[in-house]
């Protein structure tokens, strides 16, 4: 008798933890999204004035709907007080869309940059990640802290899950072994933070490659970021500087 319970002891609270863990394999995420763009907007004096009626941050809300391993991360809506900002600094983040099968490594990008709409077909970015032993709670669920680098020199602190099963995460930030609910960049003043976890009325039909006649890579898209901002320069060395670091956080941001 004595035995028995000993027994039970020992596995009641190994199948109770069981029962708790879940794993996911479709759902829908939403992110909240901020970006300093008193930062973004940089230094520049024609902006000085437009910048002193901005807010300091502006937060969006995307939504990353998955079914095993397809998903679709988009626009949803913005925060109250970001609904005031000018257009112009919004509506790239209001048409840009991330399609992504991590079985066949299909990444389909819809980009909006400079009036005109853009749209990528290429692979998956694959990424060197180094795990962490920090963790936090994010949506509700436990995460580990991994670190990787994009473009050669721009660090990316993520947070993911392995209760969530797809190795996915916002914009093409991927690759590690379960869902990504937290990043952030650094270099581009921005953070993404899951705030739901969505599991029911998951539409499946959503989540389909991008429909365009035509396609570039991610090369291409580099290189017409190049092309497009070859004549940002200024004689002024300081102002140069910035709109050096300005070029540059474009391409990262595109690239995305």
């Amino acid at each position: 008798m004595k035995m028995k319970f000993i027994f039970l002891v020992l596995v009641i609270p190994f199948i109770t933890n069981t029962q708790a863990q879940q794993f996911i394999n479709k759902a829908v995420i939403e992110y909240e999204v901020t970006s300093n763009i008193q930062k973004t907007m940089g230094n520049n004096f024609w902006l000085q004035e437009l910048k002193d009626k901005l807010p300091q941050f502006k937060t969006a809300y995307y939504t990353f709907t998955f079914v095993d391993d397809k998903s679709i991360y988009k626009f949803d809506h913005w925060d109250e007080q970001s609904r005031k900002i000018p257009d112009f600094l919004k509506r790239g983040d209001e048409e840009n869309v991330w399609y992504s099968n991590y079985k066949t490594g299909e990444l389909d990008m819809q980009k909006m940059m400079w009036g005109s709409q853009l749209n990528v077909k290429d692979s998956v970015r694959k990424l060197e990640w180094r795990l962490t032993n920090e963790n936090r709670v994010i949506a509700g669920f436990n995460c580990r802290k991994a670190v990787t680098q994009l473009f050669d020199s721009v660090y990316v602190f993520a947070f993911y899950t392995d209760e969530i099963l797809i190795p996915g995460g916002p914009c093409s930030i991927s690759g590690l072994p379960g869902m990504i609910l937290g990043v952030t960049i650094p270099r581009l003043y921005t953070s993404w933070i899951a705030t739901k976890v969505m599991v029911n009325n998951v539409n499946e039909s959503d989540i389909k490659p991008i429909a365009s006649k035509r396609n570039l890579t991610l090369e291409n898209l580099k290189s017409t970021i190049i092309d497009h901002t070859k004549d940002w320069y200024n004689d002024d060395a300081t102002l140069n500087q910035e709109i050096q670091q300005q070029k540059a956080r474009t391409l990262w941001g595109t690239l995305l």
